[in-house]
């Protein structure tokens, strides 16, 4: 804890002593959790038998305890982050043997996913970052849903296309192929960051075809019939409602997690068909991880990544791939880089003090984006 934060809860204890009013004062005064340096100070306020930090940082516990202030209904508890670090938590209160995890009432940041909510920390150094939020002078994109029948999923398959603010019909653009399509928008702001870097000449003005699973651990399991409904089937539905560029060099993929994996096992089944390629916090599980520590679900994750590490070979030009060191598939990923590279393909390799979730994603996207698909000069006339 920093000097000036012991000082307080010293004081704070002190105070308490004959002053009830101390810790209303003291939580009206500061803003939570109490951020300085290294030092992050958490806090929790009322009756319990015990009180935890459930924080999403790999390789530290994972249940920290808080300690009560004595005479008082208040709890706190200190950990050190390094500076920029972003870390979404949850407090566990236990009453009678029974423990709940809420969300930090004390702290209005909060980050969603298709799980719910966590609350979130920001350590010194770290801000969201301004092009991620909807900015009034960015003309607006529009997206479209449309509905297709894929013979090789065997089910409808939903694609909602975001077409950029300044498209032309008699223009051809890049295309962007976005796994969990719908979880980018909902949870990473993907339409917003999108407007921003276009309107910004950041990237090209690009179409991107946002697409939603059905069995997400089976049909992005580097799965041959996902792969076969991207490039049989997608693709040239997209073609016939859009005008696309047809250079592998203007299209990409683009996937987080299990859909990185997709991503990946796609470009590999068919090369030459996408050059760019944007790789997030992607499970790439092999053996020496181990099947049993990552579960079934990963089986045929593993087969593949053994192949492909067995024989690594190029299946696009430009690759980014960006993690989390908080993440458990930092190794993983890291170990990933050195047999892309080795292949000739141009790789860009990006970590960041965060763990595995959408926001982690969504702050990567500029610098993966702007790289992979730059400037407005990349629109291509008919």
């Amino acid at each position: 804890m920093s000097a000036e934060h012991r000082l307080a809860i010293r004081r704070l204890e002190e105070e308490v002593q004959h002053d009830p009013g101390a810790v209303d004062r003291f939580l009206a005064s500061h803003v939570f959790p109490l951020a300085e340096g290294p030092s992050i100070t958490f806090v929790w306020r009322g009756a319990a038998d015990a009180v935890h930090l459930r924080h999403f940082i790999f390789s530290l516990p994972s249940v920290r305890p808080f300690t009560r202030l004595a005479n008082t209904d208040l709890w706190y508890h200190v950990v050190e982050l390094p500076p920029k670090s972003r870390v979404e938590y949850k407090i566990e209160v236990v009453r009678g043997g029974q423990g709940e995890w809420i969300q930090d009432p004390l702290n209005p940041l909060k980050a969603r996913d298709p799980f719910g909510a966590n609350s979130v920390c920001h350590a010194p150094g770290y801000a969201i970052p301004e092009w991620t939020r909807p900015d009034p002078e960015a003309r607006a994109g529009t997206l479209e849903d449309h509905m297709l029948y894929s013979h090789a999923l065997g089910r409808d398959a939903r694609v909602t296309l975001y077409k950029p603010a300044r498209f032309r019909p008699h223009r051809r653009y890049p295309l962007l192929v976005v796994h969990d399509g719908g979880d980018f928008l909902a949870y990473a702001g993907l339409k917003a960051v999108l407007d921003n870097l276009i309107h910004r000449l950041e990237i090209a003005d690009v179409i991107v075809a946002l697409t939603y699973p059905g069995d997400r651990t089976h049909e992005y399991a580097a799965a041959p019939a996902h792969s076969s409904f991207i490039v049989d089937e997608l693709v040239p539905f997209v073609e016939r409602i859009a005008p696309i560029v047809p250079d592998p060099a203007r299209r990409g993929l683009m996937g987080a997690s299990f859909g990185a994996v997709a991503a990946l096992a796609t470009a590999y089944a068919h090369p030459g068909r996408f050059d760019r390629l944007l790789l997030q916090s992607g499970s790439f599980a092999f053996t020496d991880i181990g099947e049993s520590q990552r579960g079934p679900a990963f089986a045929p994750i593993v087969q593949f990544m053994n192949a492909y590490r067995d024989r690594p070979v190029r299946v696009a030009e430009k690759v980014f791939v960006s993690c989390g060191q908080y993440e458990s598939l930092i190794y993983e990923n890291r170990s990933l880089v050195p047999l892309l590279d080795a292949t000739g393909m141009e790789v860009r390799y990006v970590e960041a003090r965060d763990g595995h979730n959408w926001e982690n994603w969504r702050d990567r996207l500029r610098e993966g984006l702007s790289w992979l698909f730059p400037g407005p000069l990349w629109m291509v006339y008919e």
